[in-house]
């Protein structure tokens, strides 16, 4: 009996679905508790902006992305066209056609929960997944994206229910999703091989924002990734060395 295999019940085995869930799961909670409050935010800058309730929830639902959402409760009022609107949100998430290079959509086969993945692929979880150096599944994946929009979504809800009970508006709500950025960005430079690169990506936004200032965004984006595939081309010697000699 000893060359016998072993069965693990489905509920135990390393790799089960339950298993891969909570891993998901425990992974948004970091990025997740700086979300809700930037959720409420939202909500907040909704209600202060004089538009419904249900513009919280719609938006979320209809563009993921927690800046262009801020955005776009701006150009709603504002009474922005259509085409200004389409334009600035072609600009603003452009940067996620990056995002694809390196996050592991791959590991997600089946068709619905691959559509949600790239429909969910924000910054928080392209950050989760660029500072972790574990093997992802698709469970993991997708219930971290899952848990992220839920959220943003609960935070928008609490934020409009906040702001219709307070008697006078908040300034500088919509600074907090800047400061969630930043701290991502802190948190995935974890050795000094990343320091060039954020000094690269510094650089790109400080000549967009002099040559291009109305697209500095767009052109910031553009930038650092040719410095990028520059800096891959031109590194030394010895860090190409370390695949060829094997």
């Amino acid at each position: 009996m000893a060359n016998a295999t072993q069965i693990v019940p489905p509920d135990t085995a390393p790799n089960s679905r339950r298993h891969e869930t909570a891993r998901g799961l425990r992974d948004s909670f970091a990025a997740g508790l700086g979300m809700y409050p930037l959720g409420i935010a939202f909500g907040l800058v909704v209600v202060q902006a004089g538009l419904p309730w249900w513009v919280a929830p719609a938006l979320s639902v209809a563009g993921f992305a927690g800046s262009l959402e801020l955005l776009l409760v701006g150009m709603i009022v504002a009474a922005t066209p259509l085409a200004t609107i389409a334009l600035t949100t072609f600009m603003v998430n452009f940067r996620h056609v990056f995002y694809s290079f390196s996050f592991p959509l791959h590991v997600v086969k089946n068709p619905f929960a691959k559509a949600y993945s790239v429909y969910a692929l924000i910054d928080e979880a392209y950050a989760v997944t660029a500072a972790s150096r574990d093997t992802w599944t698709p469970w993991r994946l997708v219930s971290m994206q899952a848990a992220f929009h839920c959220y943003w979504l609960g935070g928008g809800l609490t934020g409009v229910l906040v702001g219709s009970l307070m008697p006078g508006p908040i300034k500088g709500l919509d600074f907090a999703l800047c400061a969630l950025f930043v701290t991502l960005t802190l948190d995935a430079a974890r050795t000094r091989q990343h320091v060039p690169s954020f000094l690269l990506a510094g650089l790109s936004f400080a000549v967009a924002a002099v040559l291009l200032p109305s697209q500095a965004l767009f052109a910031a984006l553009a930038l650092f990734l040719i410095l990028l595939l520059a800096r891959f081309v031109l590194r030394p010697g010895h860090d190409r060395r370390g695949t060829t000699d094997a």
